[in-house]
């Protein structure tokens, strides 16, 4: 571990706190001497994110397993870990339960070299070793308890870049959807976006296309880690949306759940039951939805378990939200399923506004786009939408808060 960060010049600069390579091979082996004295599991739960980084590659250094957690909520207690477990994340908690996911390092070191090609970083490598190279610098938006934000953490001190937290100036920089659209808009220009955590509106990549960013996206989960990706600058896939298997994954859609293979999957839960399922033949699947064209490309749906079922139809959230976020007005939008006497279940539109919205218009304009099952029936503005620390629509608050009433004075109409 303490390998990763051999050679000299500048490690990290993260809240205004620069630590060279040497400075933060001398802590975090310091640490490491510490945990070679104690036993269990070792606990990442520090509000500092230089702290966190350096608690988890101690641990890893000595060889412990270390549960990377939010400092802003409760420790979590995990027990039962599978044997071989080195890194415990929390799943994104999107449907409003988190959940200890267990991995092998191995099982994301394994992608560091096919994850540099699809970035465009084949340099970096080379870079911590040679002084006379100028390091990349990689930001990270997001806390380092996120699955997404850690692995980006972990890539940059293996391949020699200079990790940080604040986006100006950097060269590469790993986002949320949202947070592209946002950096796109404030003027920043880096060479590359990393884009996951939830698909890419084509009005977002469009906007990073035409200020000359160039974008690498991917799909995946915390228990399955890299599934399918694309560099839309190389125009890898021909349709809009498709990505295309990661290197290294094979995948298997099953009914229209997305079943994937690969030296990246998760050890599973730890001690506790969830959606991660895995069959005989090492398939697993955290049933996704998603349609398999002929030439191997990949269009992501979205959770089976955000599916609204009306009369028997089902309908994918994920794909009226997408039409929805499209229309003038529309910052974001999410779409929930509420219990119907008639229909057993039917949609409901939770929406972040432009001040300038026009409301009639917009459900004017969903009426126009969407099948009769996919029409939400009841419709909110609220002005933000929640969401989890990884940037994805928190969809539990808002099945909550529905259920509650809260949104109640929100509601600008009804169909």
């Amino acid at each position: 571990m303490i390998g990763w960060l051999d050679g000299d010049g500048e490690a990290i600069r993260f809240t205004g706190r620069s630590l060279s390579r040497a400075e933060l091979r001398r802590l975090v082996a310091s640490v490491a001497e510490q945990f070679d004295r104690s036993q269990g599991p070792v606990l990442a739960h520090d509000a500092d994110p230089v702290a966190q980084l350096v608690t988890v590659l101690a641990a890893l250094e000595a060889k412990r397993a270390v549960v990377v957690a939010d400092p802003a909520q409760a420790a979590p207690v995990v027990s039962s870990l599978p044997p071989g477990t080195e890194l415990v994340l929390m799943t994104s908690g999107s449907s409003g339960n988190a959940r200890p996911v267990a991995r092998t390092l191995a099982s994301w070191t394994a992608s560091f070299e096919p994850f540099t090609g699809l970035t465009g970083r084949t340099e970096a490598r080379r870079s911590r070793r040679d002084a006379r190279a100028e390091p990349p610098v990689v930001a990270i938006t997001g806390p380092l308890h996120v699955s997404m934000q850690l692995f980006a953490a972990l890539h940059a001190l293996w391949s020699g870049a200079v990790l940080v937290d604040d986006i100006a100036g950097a060269h590469l920089v790993h986002a949320t959807p949202t947070t592209l659209d946002r950096l796109v808009s404030a003027g920043h220009r880096p060479r590359r976006v990393v884009v996951a955590g939830s698909a890419l509106p084509p009005s977002a990549l469009a906007s990073a296309r035409a200020a000359g960013i160039a974008v690498t996206e991917y799909y995946g989960a915390a228990e399955l880690s890299f599934v399918a990706a694309v560099d839309h600058s190389r125009g890898d896939a021909e349709d809009s949306g498709a990505l295309l298997p990661f290197p290294g994954v094979e995948v298997d859609v099953r009914a229209g759940e997305l079943w994937a293979r690969s030296p990246y999957l998760s050890l599973g839960y730890a001690g506790v039951d969830g959606p991660y399922r895995r069959d005989a033949h090492g398939f697993a699947t955290v049933g996704d939805r998603a349609d398999a064209a002929p030439n191997g490309s990949l269009v992501v749906r979205g959770r089976g378990d955000s599916a609204v079922t009306v009369s028997g139809t089902t309908v994918l959230a994920e794909d009226v939200e997408a039409t929805l976020a499209q229309l003038a007005g529309v910052r974001a939008a999410a779409v929930i399923a509420v219990p119907h006497a008639l229909h057993g279940q039917v949609p409901v539109a939770v929406l972040e506004l432009a001040a300038s919205a026009d409301l009639a218009h917009i459900i004017t304009a969903a009426r126009s786009r969407l099948t009769a099952p996919e029409f939400p029936r009841r419709w909110y503005a609220i002005e933000a939408l929640p969401r989890t620390t990884s940037g994805k629509v928190a969809r539990g608050a808002l099945g909550v808060a529905l259920a509650a009433g809260s949104l109640d004075e929100d509601r600008f109409g009804r169909a």
